[in-house]
């Protein structure tokens, strides 16, 4: 009893505060719970007991379930077993290990892959080795969180520019007075689907003599040639300095991977305290990831159904009078802005058999809390077009118009009563 009294004195936070903001979270509709889907990650699931068509997954080769990268992963646990049992730098690194990490640099046209256990790991390991006190690192606003505190955890002063504004980024790095470290970015964002004009930022680095670092978490297996992202799709593979990239979301496996060049990557290996002090990622995942790997090279049009797919939803939503002009990807956001009536529409999209979780923030930022749509190869069209059909209906439902229209095809669905809520909105 004293024992607890002592710990809640330390931390400042009592029982008491800890129910007063949830109830908060509640009451700004921001609290955030965990659904349960069950079997694996396809294009439809069971989620919490019920079939849904699953529009928010990562999986987005359809990879994740794939018989060669399941039976992949079981050989590598028989082989050799489920962790890798230590860091990197101790007795980590299995031949596993070393194989993908060559085959990722020979896909990625580059000189050195080093693997990292995820890819907020890698982000937060490269940023704070490659920057320090007295540097500018120089950020874009719309960036994944990891990137974000990879920036804070560097100790060097952040400047953030507008999102994709490459005007607002010449005048800060002519104003850095050579003391800019680095730029970061997204190459496809992941909350808007939009791209990052890396053109522009590679010309920027080189003008300035920063680093580029591009994030390309969402632009592998999605974008360019053979699915090697947005950066090979502009044609300047041999232009950025670094570039992330994950396991976990086209590859269907769980880990990161870093690509430079040589020097760079021992630097890296002596440096980065993610890689130095985290447990090696684990074999099955890895050798998941390889047979993946090998699969998007076999079958290079999931990335054109991908693409197809991506094109189809948007053209579909903006039937139903969403504004979805921005997304130029297989990510396509449903804003809506307020928070409470972002989770009206996903818990009445899931109730017509579509799941596309409510991101809110502080995700987004305050009044763009959306619905985040993310398409598969393995969505078929017909899929594709009835789950807008379902936003726009649960879009009405909840008392919100898209676009200054009504929605044709959801109008034809809106005899049913209104909620008294809606009628006020309408």
């Amino acid at each position: 009893m004293a024992g607890g009294a002592a710990a809640r004195r330390r931390t400042g936070l009592t029982v008491e505060d800890v129910h007063e903001r949830l109830e908060e979270l509640r009451e700004l509709g921001l609290y955030r719970r965990m659904r349960m889907v069950s079997g694996p990650q396809g294009p439809r699931v069971v989620l919490d007991g019920k079939p849904v068509l699953l529009l928010c997954s990562n999986n987005y080769l359809g990879l994740a379930d794939h018989p060669r990268v399941r039976e992949a992963a079981a050989d590598a646990a028989m082989r050799w077993g489920v962790g890798a049992g230590a860091s990197r730098l101790v007795s980590g690194t299995m031949r596993v290990h070393r194989k993908l990490e060559e085959r990722l640099a020979e896909f990625k046209h580059a000189g050195t892959a080093l693997l990292y256990g995820s890819g907020y790991l890698a982000n937060i390991g490269v940023i704070s080795a490659l920057a320090g006190k007295g540097e500018v690192v120089f950020s874009d606003e719309l960036n994944h969180a990891s990137i974000i505190d990879g920036c804070r955890l560097s100790r060097a002063e952040t400047f953030v520019y507008r999102h994709n504004d490459m005007d607002h980024l010449a005048w800060a790095l002519e104003r850095a007075s050579g003391r800019g470290a680095l730029i970061a970015t997204d190459s496809v964002f992941s909350m808007d689907g939009d791209v990052a004009p890396l053109t522009e930022l590679v010309e920027l680095a080189r003008r300035h003599r920063v680093r580029l670092v591009v994030d390309e978490a969402h632009g592998v297996g999605c974008l360019g040639p053979g699915g090697r992202g947005a950066i090979h799709e502009a044609g300047l593979e041999r232009e950025v300095d670094v570039v992330v990239g994950t396991l976990g979301k086209a590859l269907g496996s769980y880990g990161a991977y870093v690509t430079c060049d040589a020097d760079l990557a021992r630097f890296l290996v002596n440096r980065s305290r993610p890689f130095i002090f985290s447990t090696a990622p684990p074999p099955p995942a890895v050798a998941g990831a390889l047979a993946a790997l090998e699969l998007l090279c076999e079958e290079p049009r999931r990335v054109e159904r991908l693409e197809h797919n991506g094109a189809t939803l948007r053209d579909e939503l903006a039937r139903e009078g969403f504004d979805v002009s921005a997304s130029t990807t297989q990510i396509v956001p449903l804003v809506i802005g307020d928070a409470g009536q972002a989770m009206e529409i996903c818990e009445r999209a899931i109730e017509q058999g579509v799941f596309a979780q409510a991101i809110r923030p502080p995700t987004v930022a305050e009044g763009t809390s959306r619905l985040r749509l993310a398409v598969m190869a393995t969505h078929t069209k017909e899929e594709l077009r009835e789950a807008a059909r379902v936003f726009g209906r649960a879009a009405l439902q909840a008392g919100f118009r898209p676009g200054a229209g009504e929605p044709v095809a959801a109008a034809r669905e809106t005899a049913r009563p209104r909620s008294a809520r809606q009628r006020a909105a309408a």
